[in-house]
């Protein structure tokens, strides 16, 4: 399945603007994933977003609300939203360079590939890449996507430019209240010493193939084994199950909105009549 870009826009240095787009680095379609299962029924559950006292409500429906001191909503128009005006909407500027060592592995969050959308667009992206690699450097910027504003750190990976969101500080908890009771002395010698020999003798080069998703595969194996067993209980995936899916209240919901629509067709009937 052909990656999808999630952000497209430009980034910037100094006087240069590149065209570029952004794609996740993780892979979730190889994980294993279920579904909620109503026993009895052998149905799969449904989620319905619901209001006390009215039922069901379309997405359309929804807008978001800002809960106050005295417990009152303020309500947030959609178009209020879109009416803020970000310049990291559609620019990434690269507005300060550290050393990547600098950066303690708390602070990032997650990975993505920062791509060139174009031909044209590649060799200002690989003059970009090769500065960071020649400095040693990491880019940071701001960049909005998804509707939130992330600070971003950016290096070369490969033959390209990786991108790792970061947190901002208001986002980590201080590890003080939980490291003040670990006594600041030194440790043993003598186990010090046996730690530290033992390290060096399991330090090796990083290679992630080294490691696996022990859970995952037995996870895995477990449902090929249950897919093949023909005792394993099964539930049915059909139309005549999704058709059967409703209940009372989505129910009376389609009843009131054919109802709505009903004197509707009258009058166009006796129109063209």
């Amino acid at each position: 399945m052909a990656s999808r870009a999630i952000w497209k826009g430009q980034l910037r240095l100094s006087l240069v603007s590149i065209p570029v787009e952004i794609h996740s680095a993780r892979e979730s379609s190889r994980k294993i994933s279920f579904r909620q299962i109503h026993k009895p029924s052998g149905k799969p559950v449904r989620y319905q977003k619901m209001v006390p006292g009215v039922g069901p409500v379309e997405t359309d429906e929804i807008m978001k609300g800002y809960e106050t001191d005295n417990g009152e909503y303020v309500l947030i128009e959609p178009a209020d939203l879109d009416a803020i005006k970000l310049e990291t909407k559609k620019t990434l500027e690269l507005v300060q360079f550290v050393d990547a060592s600098e950066i303690a592995p708390i602070w990032f969050d997650r990975p993505y590939y920062l791509v060139p959308t174009d031909d044209l667009a590649e060799d200002a992206y690989r003059v970009v890449r090769d500065a960071l690699r020649q400095t040693r450097k990491t880019g940071l910027g701001q960049l909005t996507m998804r509707g939130k504003e992330y600070l971003c750190a950016i290096r070369p990976c490969g033959d390209g430019l990786l991108l790792e969101t970061l947190h901002y500080e208001e986002d980590l908890r201080s590890a003080e209240p939980l490291f003040s009771s670990i006594a600041d002395e030194a440790a043993d010698e003598e186990l010090l010493e046996v730690a530290t020999q033992l390290i060096e003798r399991k330090t090796a080069p990083f290679d992630a193939t080294a490691f696996e998703d022990s859970y995952a595969s037995a996870l895995n194996e477990l449902v090929q084994s249950k897919v093949k067993n023909r005792k394993t209980p099964r539930a049915k995936s059909s139309d005549t199950d999704k058709s059967d899916e409703t209940n009372v209240v989505d129910l009376m919901d389609a009843l009131k909105k054919s109802l709505k629509d009903t004197p509707k067709k009258r009058s166009t009937r006796k129109k063209a009549s």
